[in-house]
């Protein structure tokens, strides 16, 4: 499931405006808010795509498990335990469960 960037714009008040106009990223850094109260950060590099030393050792030891899969139904990567069935029916795709919204629109 492909999707296009999208603009979108917001107002704010002039305070708020002067301090987004002194960060070097304005874009990276509202996209990184939003993520974050979105709760859609990665939970292991919360949005900065490279792991510390630490982490890469917890991430090594959990994959020899894991896998990353292929879902067949929206398209997207995720990880799956190596002892489970990875099939989902569209009816049962984690997107379309109670109390989400990943599946409207």
């Amino acid at each position: 499931m492909n999707m296009k960037d999208e603009v979108i714009t917001f107002k704010v008040d002039g305070a708020l405006a002067e301090q987004l106009r002194s960060l070097p990223n304005r874009s990276e850094f509202i996209r990184q808010a939003v993520l974050q109260a979105l709760e859609m950060e990665c939970p292991l590099c919360h949005g900065t795509g490279t792991l510390s030393v630490n982490q890469m050792a917890h991430w090594r030891a959990f994959r020899e498990h894991h896998r990353l899969v292929t879902c067949d139904v929206c398209g997207e990567p995720h990880l799956a335990c190596e002892d489970q069935d990875d099939v989902h029916a569209p009816e049962s795709h984690p997107a379309e469960a109670p109390g989400t919204n990943q599946g409207e629109g």
